[in-house]
């Protein structure tokens, strides 16, 4: 399972643009910005989820599931639970800045 905001994190990463993800892959870009734009958890067939997350893995990606421990360390970024009342707070407008 992999929600829209890992995979723009993944490519921030790997600094890589949504053509690159694309061609690493086997999907079309438009399929790419179509699961960049969902909320949440990436709904699409089987087969091209299994081929976005294979190339990820292949580009040195880890997915890491809700309260679930990175085993393999290395670098990254987890969003903590604050962070994401903050970002919906900024989102509606409740914070200013």
């Amino acid at each position: 399972m992999i929600t829209s905001a890992q995979l723009r994190a993944a490519r921030a990463l790997l600094g890589i643009d949504q053509r690159t993800l694309a061609d690493l892959s086997g999907l079309s870009v438009p399929t790419i910005q179509r699961m960049e734009a969902r909320d949440g958890v990436i709904r699409g067939n089987v087969d091209s989820l299994m081929k976005l997350i294979g190339a990820l893995d292949a580009a040195g990606i880890e997915l890491i599931s809700e309260g679930a421990a990175s085993q393999k360390g290395g670098r990254g970024v987890r969003l903590k639970q604050q962070a994401r009342k903050l970002t919906d707070a900024v989102g509606a407008g409740a914070i200013e800045g």
